[in-house]
C-alpha cells in the first residue's frame, strides 16, 4: 500500500483507504470503515482485475453520470445489502423508475452528508445518457467534492474537460488531492487535464480515464510532460494501477 501525504496542515484520525478499480471507478474505505464506490464498473470494466470485479457490500455509491462504463454496474453491486445511492436529480429517478432502491438525489452546489462523509456534487462539463434508453434525459453529468472525518478532502472530477469553474471549486472546497480523467477522445488529454490542475491548485493528481481508448495508455507520462511544462513541477502525479490501494490523511 502506497501512502499519500495531504498537502494542507495535518488531520488527525485514520487514513481513508482509496483503490483504484480501473478506470474511473473508485472505491473509498472511509476511517468508520464505511464503503464508498465512485461510478460502479467492475464486472464490465475490462481494466477491473478479476479478483476485485465483485466488490461484495458497500455503504454507498456515487454515480457522476449515464455513461455505461460509469453507470455500469450497479444494479447488480447494489443487490448485495442496502447502499445507499447518490445521483443527479433526473438520473436518480430514472434509476428509481427501473427498481433501483437507496436513492438519494441531489444536484450541482449541493451537498449533503451520509456515512460521516461531506459530499458535494461539482459541475462537469460533458454529456450524460443511458445506453438502455437512449431518448431519456437523464441530466447533466458532475463530479464530487468527498470530505472525511480525517479532514482530507478528494475530488473525483468525474468526465470532464477542464473548465473556469475548477477555480471555485478550488476557493470554496480546497481539495487536497484530484482524481482527474485525460484518456482524450471521450474527455480531456493530459495538457487540458494540467491545465486544471493548475486551476484546481491541487498538490497531488491521480490519473484515470485512460487505457481503453486506443492510444492512451500513455497518459500518465504525458500528463507528467504537460505539468513540466506549465511550471507545476512540484505537483505530484500519482499514478495508480487497477487493484492498487493507497492510504491518504489520517495522523
Amino acid at each position: 500500500m502506497t501512502t499519500g501525504r495531504p498537502v494542507r496542515g495535518e488531520v488527525i484520525g485514520k487514513p481513508v483507504e482509496i483503490t483504484c478499480l480501473g478506470h474511473a471507478t473508485f472505491r473509498f474505505t472511509t476511517p468508520e470503515s464505511k464503503v464508498v464506490l465512485v461510478d460502479p464498473w467492475t464486472y464490465g470494466n475490462p481494466l477491473c482485475p478479476q479478483e476485485a470485479k465483485d466488490v461484495g457490500e458497500v455503504d454507498l455509491i456515487l454515480i457522476t453520470h449515464g455513461h455505461h462504463d460509469h453507470l455500469g454496474d450497479v444494479f447488480t453491486i447494489a443487490r448485495r445489502g442496502a447502499p445507499k445511492i447518490i445521483a443527479v436529480a433526473e438520473l436518480g429517478n430514472w434509476l428509481r423508475s427501473r427498481g433501483l432502491k437507496g436513492l438519494r438525489t441531489m444536484n450541482v452546489g449541493g451537498i449533503v452528508n451520509i456515512e460521516g462523509v461531506r459530499i458535494t456534487m461539482t459541475p462537469a462539463e460533458h454529456s450524460s445518457s443511458v445506453d438502455d434508453d437512449p431518448g431519456a434525459y437523464v441530466g447533466v453529468a458532475a463530479g464530487y467534492v468527498l470530505q472525511f472525518s480525517n479532514g482530507s478532502r478528494i475530488y473525483h472530477a468525474g468526465d470532464t474537460a477542464a473548465f473556469p469553474g475548477m477555480e471555485l471549486i478550488h476557493e470554496v472546497y480546497q481539495p487536497d488531492l484530484a482524481l482527474l480523467p485525460m484518456g482524450d477522445q471521450h474527455t480531456m488529454g493530459p495538457a487540458e487535464a494540467a491545465v486544471a490542475t493548475r486551476l484546481l491548485k491541487v498538490g497531488q493528481v491521480v490519473p484515470m480515464h485512460y487505457g481503453i481508448t486506443p492510444g492512451s495508455r500513455g497518459a500518465p507520462a504525458a500528463f507528467r510532460q504537460a505539468l513540466d511544462a506549465i511550471g507545476l513541477r512540484d505537483v505530484e502525479m500519482i499514478e495508480m494501477s487497477p487493484g492498487q490501494s493507497l492510504a491518504w490523511g489520517g495522523a
